[in-house]
């Protein structure tokens, strides 16, 4: 195997140094791709999607649980796939596994669901077995095909304005494999992830950064939106990085 060489703690820092350059340029350039992607057009949603739940049939903006923005993951969970009926696709699980916790995004107006062809018992099997909290549906009807995930995993991106539902967004196949943190969900939802100083279109809801983290069982008790632009607020989270 051939190794790096062993340094002086000196020449290590300065070659780390070196490389976090190149790490604060990427960082830079993700920042930019996701303010472009807050500017993409957005695809109406004209057909009456349909969908099984665990208290029955549900229609697309159900899946939104009463949020503005619902990012929808496509699980291949079903027959003719590896697994079936007693686990799902492995890259699908393995994908699964890496979900933060839900109440983070939610905070941020933002569902995340599964939706695959396995019937409910079967996903609230599997579902249990894993320890997954994600919602998850079974689809119904051409959902998949007219999104993409009809024969590979992606995640589709909506907005719900009213009754007016559009795709904002999708990836998948490696894109995939960047998801599963809070920061990458919020990154490829609509309005981001809500902080002043992103690079987002006029009117976008946004808040000071950190003001609104909180632990996962106390978003009841976050920080008041208007409350949040204040700059005193920021106090709440401990000093701003410069």
């Amino acid at each position: 195997m051939n190794l790096p060489p062993i340094v002086s703690p000196a020449e290590w820092d300065a070659a780390h140094a070196e490389l976090l350059v190149k790490e604060k340029e990427l960082t830079r350039a993700r920042d930019a791709l996701a303010a472009e992607r807050r500017r993409l057009p957005r695809q109406a949603v004209t057909k009456d999607y349909r969908f099984d739940g665990p208290g029955g049939e549900v229609g697309l903006a159900d899946l939104f649980e009463g949020r503005s923005q619902l990012i929808v993951y496509r699980f291949f969970f079903e027959p003719g796939v590896w697994g079936w009926p007693e686990a799902g696709c492995r890259g699908c699980s393995f994908g699964a596994d890496q979900v933060a916790h839900l109440a983070h995004l939610n905070s941020r107006d933002v569902t995340l669901a599964f939706a695959s062809r396995a019937p409910q018992e079967d996903i609230a099997r599997y579902r249990e077995r894993m320890g997954w909290e994600v919602p998850w549906y079974t689809i119904t009807d051409d959902f998949d095909l007219d999104f993409g995930v009809d024969e590979w995993h992606g995640h589709n991106v909506f907005l719900r304005d009213g009754d007016e539902i559009t795709r904002t967004y999708f990836v998948n196949a490696r894109g995939d494999e960047n998801m599963g943190t809070t920061w990458s969900y919020l990154d490829i939802a609509p309005f981001g992830r809500g902080e002043i100083w992103e690079d987002s279109p006029e009117g976008y809801p946004q808040t000071q950064a950190y003001v609104w983290w909180n632990l996962h069982d106390e978003y009841e008790n976050a920080t008041p939106f208007t409350r949040a632009l204040e700059d005193d607020t920021a106090v709440q989270r401990g000093a701003r990085s410069t």
